[in-house]
């Protein structure tokens, strides 16, 4: 029999989400955190640029509104958005008394940088490794709090009605905790939790050009899937114009936005300017634009990517402001003060995921989400650059708060049944794992990327469709390791991702189709797939 561990509050996910919202729930009871990996592994370590904030006298919060419902195509919670803007700079100060260093300029205020779709500079940052800077002083005070961590762990399963031993009875939909599973020793036990947290962050694996960490498998996503919760804006996922170009790199490294807000200029193959053409504001129009400029430019010259011209700017001030670029770009033979740089757009951030409301709750009791894994309605169909370690910030606090003031009920005597670990490994069948999980990622790569067609999509549908079938027939008969969970998560984000985006008949942001180039449907905010609308799933092992 499988031990139990009972906690008030269980947070799947280390990045700023997950710790930032330990943290503030430290005072209302026991909290534990499981992570995948090791705790800096999340994807928030990976993060460039830095954090969006109003905190120069010369912004306000409506530009820092107007700048987000902008990128969002029109999408946006205007109240969601107001929340994020309004709140996130009590949030972006509370990081520096926990000890964040972010850059200041000589007369010791903070340095703000500017992005692509920023009216304003308000970018506050440490150098180009802001998120590195945050996850280390977040983790630092988790472990000063002393607070439980559970790495190398993962859940298998959110813990429902359904896995109850009286059945599901007639309450209402809720989650009791979850299954987790042990990475070292394949031991699968029960966390019982008056709230279930999810921060597990997003899912750039799905795709075969990406900028993510190995960790982001679409895990939180899925988990509430199949849980019963509602998953919302799919469609909407957001390839970063400029990561590097690198043949045969196990993982594309980003080229952040910053440096084309500190001047550097986007060319063609050619090696002139192209920006212009498709939008006014140039190299700082929001990703969504950028990203499809430099594919338009791919795709009428037949190049394999476009070029960034940062020598404007000396060898010193690039060393300065952008360290880990220069010196990865220069081990990798290129001298940024002096050559230029091929970029390549590649998948960068879900702004899809599950829908919560402004809470982080969604339409599970005891279940909450935030951060990239969640759909709060901040960033409609395009994410505005560096709003996402704010937006993970903000409603942390906003979790906490919430349970606060409406405690959910414990979980401790909920009668969960224990996980049956019956299944034999086939070593000799390993090789199906990788196979599917390289041709589900190109799939989507080659049919569900940055311009699609209804044509393309059925072709990517069908096939990942066969693809379930093989990976439920695998999942059933085979021991469970880490690496056959993620891949059975990323056959279901895949499936989320292309039917939300079959659903979603204009173009749009992030989603942008030949089939309805010019169409436009404001009233359609969210494309919302729940089992009950499209009962798809792998099924679980039963409990």
């Amino acid at each position: 029999m499988s031990r139990v561990i009972d906690v008030e509050f269980l947070i799947l996910g280390s990045g700023i989400s997950g710790l930032y919202t330990a943290l503030l729930l430290a005072d209302q009871g026991e909290v534990l955190i499981v992570t995948k990996a090791a705790v800096s592994d999340a994807s928030t370590s990976w993060a460039q640029g830095g954090i969006a904030s109003v905190l120069a006298e010369s912004d306000s919060f409506e530009s820092h509104l107007k700048d987000t419902m902008d990128a969002g195509a029109g999408l946006c919670d205007e109240e969601a958005v107001r929340a994020l803007v309004t709140e996130g700079p009590s949030h972006v100060r509370r990081l520096m008394e926990l000890g964040a260093k972010f850059e200041r300029d000589a007369s010791g205020r903070l340095h703000l940088g500017r992005e692509g779709g920023h009216s304003q500079n308000r970018i506050v940052h440490a150098g180009d490794l802001t998120g590195h800077e945050v996850e280390q002083v977040l983790w630092q005070a988790v472990r000063d709090r002393g607070l439980r961590v559970l790495d190398y762990h993962v859940a298998v399963e959110l813990i429902t009605r359904y896995h109850l031993e009286n059945g599901p009875g007639a309450d209402r939909p809720r989650c009791f905790g979850a299954y987790i599973y042990d990475r070292e020793t394949w031991d699968i036990f029960i966390v019982r939790a008056r709230a279930t947290i999810l921060g597990t962050g997003g899912a750039g694996q799905v795709y075969l050009h990406n900028t993510n960490p190995e960790v982001a498998t679409g895990d939180g996503v899925a988990l509430a899937f199949r849980a019963g919760a509602n998953i919302a804006n799919m469609e909407f996922y957001q390839f970063h114009p400029t990561a590097l170009f690198e043949r045969g790199a196990r993982r594309t490294f980003l080229i952040t936005e910053a440096l084309r807000g500190f001047g550097a200029k986007l060319l063609d193959p050619e090696k002139n300017r192209f920006m212009d053409r498709y939008d006014e504001r140039g190299e700082l129009a929001p990703r969504d634009i950028v990203a499809r400029a430099i594919d338009a430019e791919l795709k009428r010259t037949g190049a394999r990517h476009v070029w960034l011209d940062a020598r404007h700017s000396t060898r010193e001030e690039l060393m300065g402001h952008f360290p880990n670029i220069f010196a990865y770009c220069l081990d990798h033979g290129i001298d940024i003060s002096r050559d230029l740089i091929p970029v390549v757009p590649a998948a960068h951030y879900m702004c899809g995921g599950v829908l919560t409301d402004l809470q982080g709750k969604t339409n599970l009791e005891g279940l909450y989400a935030l951060g990239e894994t969640a759909c709060t309605g901040v960033h409609g169909g395009n994410r505005l650059a560096s709003n996402s370690l704010l937006e993970g910030l903000v409603f942390a606090a906003r979790i906490a708060e919430g349970l606060a003031a409406r405690p959910e009920p414990s979980a401790r005597e909920a009668p969960v049944k224990h996980w049956q670990k019956d299944g034999l490994q086939n070593a000799e069948e390993w090789i199906l794992v990788k196979h599917n999980y390289d041709e589900i990622k190109k799939i989507m790569w080659d049919y569900v990327g940055i311009v699609r067609s209804n044509l393309r999509l059925h072709r990517a549908l069908r096939r990942i469709v066969l693809l379930h079938e093989e990976i439920r027939d695998f999942y059933r008969r085979t021991t469970i390791q880490n690496k056959i969970l993620e891949l059975r998560n990323l056959a279901l984000v895949a499936r989320l991702i292309t039917e939300s985006a079959l659903e979603r008949r204009e173009s749009r942001g992030l989603h942008f189709s030949t089939d309805y180039p010019e169409n436009r449907n404001p009233s359609r905010q969210y494309t919302v797939l729940s089992r009950s609308t499209h009962p798809f799933i792998l099924e679980p092992k039963p409990g």
